[in-house]
């Protein structure tokens, strides 16, 4: 007898690990582009955004 697994049980939306390592990637993604900016314009984020 063959049983198929039934991927009905499996959360599809949450803390997942799938989004949460894709949440880290692209937030460690903008830590770096917005170091960047800052070394490249001189100013920091809140000075290239006019807040401050």
């Amino acid at each position: 007898m063959v049983v198929m697994s039934d991927d009905s049980s499996r959360p599809k939306f949450g803390f997942v690990s799938f989004a949460e390592t894709w949440n880290g990637r692209l937030a460690m993604m903008g830590i770096i582009i917005g170091l960047g900016t800052e070394i490249l314009t001189g100013q920091g984020i809140l000075g290239q955004m006019g807040l401050g």
